[in-house]
């Protein structure tokens, strides 16, 4: 088994931390806040409150279940529109009151289906891309698993994006990427050698900041450096002026 091929299955692993565990880990008092105060509540993606040394911290995640009753009710970490409207709601609060965003990102893809498009999905997923890159508080994305397509980068403009050691970032999933290149979602394996989409490739073209390692760790440790790599970067982000944050993002994305 090639090291990207291990690394896409064990992105996948259903016994992963999720969203939740990570807010629930990390952030002390963390409290789940729901609804997109629009048209429901989506279980794809959580949201809330909670403190980092202190610091009150918005945190936005998409969820994926650890059984097949938990992903019914996450849509398998699909999310709707209403989770990106929701997932906005939060982070515009976040703005107004000068807490800084954490997001953690877990999914595939976003949902599909006939009702999300009805809803305006592609809309909800532009519209958070542009509000994220003007928003005036700063924001860590953190890819916890999969990392696919505009569902998760509708999380992701961010001043620093991050992954955990083996998740994998793509414009789309390998099998979507075999099926419309080769005409076989069976040769996915093969489509993700080809796709650049581990850490360590990514790191390596400037599309990440930063690899937080957890081969070989254990639970507790992998929430220690995520909190200990938040805390330090929190540091220097707010130290700088609105402009000089604004600018940084707008610069990082337009080198690409």
């Amino acid at each position: 088994m090639s090291d990207v091929t291990r690394i896409l299955k064990e992105a996948r692993d259903q016994g992963r931390l999720t969203a939740l565990d990570f807010a629930q880990g990390i952030f002390d008092d963390f409290i789940e806040l729901h609804g997109d105060r629009n048209f429901r509540d989506d279980g794809a993606v959580i949201g809330g409150i909670g403190r980092l040394n202190g610091q009150a911290v918005t945190v936005v995640g998409i969820q994926k279940g650890k059984n097949l009753q938990d992903n019914l009710s996450r849509n398998f970490g699909q999310p709707h529109p209403e989770g990106y409207r929701k997932a906005l709601r939060l982070m515009k609060q976040a703005e107004k009151f000068g807490r800084p965003v954490v997001t953690f990102i877990n999914t595939a893809g976003a949902y599909p289906g006939v009702g999300a498009e009805e809803r305006g999905q592609g809309e909800a997923i532009a519209r958070n891309l542009m509000e994220m890159s003007d928003l005036k508080v700063p924001i860590i994305a953190i890819i916890i698993g999969e990392g696919g397509s505009g569902g998760a980068l509708a999380l992701a403009v961010a001043d620093k994006v991050w992954m955990l050691e083996n998740t994998i970032y793509s414009i789309l999933s390998p099998e979507g990427f075999a099926t419309i290149l080769w005409k076989d979602g069976s040769r996915a394996e093969e489509a993700a050698e080809l796709m650049k989409i581990t850490s360590s490739e990514l790191i390596n073209m400037g599309i990440i900041d930063k690899i937080i390692p957890e081969r070989g760790y254990f639970t507790s440790e992998i929430l220690e450096a995520v909190k200990t790599a938040i805390v330090d970067e929190l540091k220097e982000l707010s130290q700088l002026s609105t402009e000089d944050l604004l600018e940084a993002r707008y610069q990082r994305f337009r080198k690409y």
